[in-house]
């Protein structure tokens, strides 16, 4: 039995990857200067960093509803079993209308096997666990089983992350514009990790090297049997800083499987030119 994985650009993995998996794809919109794109498929993450530092305002809307539902269609009619592994419904309207669809297509296609789990997460913490329900669906694992195993890998995802410019985290009021401005004085750079799917502040330190340091420091507090595991790391558009982050985690804890990759410009909207992230499970999933 053929299992088709779905999941939309708040994964952040690259369209490449995705294409050569089979992986069916929704992307997230992003709109600026009068335009709408598709995220990852008309434009590229370095365009939406690129047109932020030079001050324009980028704002993201949810996955296109017509062409989710002709994609579920489509599957619901060949009647393929589907497992959308959805951005977290704490940052996005996707996963909310995804369920509103698949409701409407059971109507029609009572025995469509289309399972929608709400990560909670975002960017490569949605995006291991989408690799992962991909390597485990070619080898055959039965769907219940494989819905089942994505859900707890989801659930165990951890997210550590910091900002390099407060202001555009403001924007989407996630801080306040004082704090924002207080921060760059003091070169201030927050740390941050995803909560049920939400985001929430954790730390303040002072300097990229301490935020590095303090990263790693998490992991190690939080990670389970982290030698075994795929680390994700995701930047926008500072591969530099990915590196430099990775090469600590090598000489800390001896890791030696990461993907690394660019931020999308739906979440790259919010976070800005200069994030950094971190991803890792706090329960090693043996499977």
């Amino acid at each position: 039995m053929f299992i088709q994985i779905i999941t939309d650009s708040g994964c952040d993995l690259p369209y490449s990857y995705l294409q050569e998996r089979g992986i069916a794809f929704l992307p997230l919109l992003v709109h600026f200067n009068g335009e709408e794109y598709e995220d990852f498929i008309t434009i590229e993450p370095k365009q939406v960093y690129d047109a932020m530092r030079n001050g324009q305002i980028v704002k993201t809307a949810q996955a296109n509803p017509l062409k989710m539902k002709e994609l579920f269609t489509q599957y619901a009619k060949e009647n393929r079993p589907c497992l959308y592994i959805a951005f977290s419904s704490q940052l996005s309207g996707t996963y909310q209308t995804a369920m509103s669809i698949r409701n409407e297509l059971l109507e029609e296609y009572p025995e469509f096997q289309l399972t929608i789990i709400d990560s909670k997460c975002a960017s490569l913490g949605q995006g291991l666990a989408v690799i992962k329900a991909a390597e485990l669906a070619e080898k055959g694992m039965p769907y219940n089983l494989l819905c089942e195993t994505i859900a707890s890998y989801c659930h165990h995802m951890e997210h550590i992350f910091t900002v390099d410019n407060l202001e555009y985290l403001a924007r989407g009021g996630r801080i306040s514009k004082a704090s924002a401005m207080v921060g760059g004085l003091l070169n201030i750079k927050p740390l941050l990790h995803v909560e049920d799917g939400k985001l929430i502040p954790l730390e303040k330190l002072r300097g990229r090297k301490k935020v590095l340091k303090r990263m790693v420091e998490i992991m190690g507090e939080r990670g389970d049997d982290l030698q075994k595991q795929m680390i994700g790391i995701s930047h926008g558009d500072d591969e530099e800083a990915a590196l430099e982050l990775k090469q600590l985690i090598e000489k800390t804890y001896g890791c030696t499987r990461f993907f690394i990759t660019e931020i999308g410009g739906a979440i790259g909207a919010h976070a800005g030119p200069g994030t950094l992230a971190l991803f890792f499970l706090n329960k090693y999933i043996e499977v």
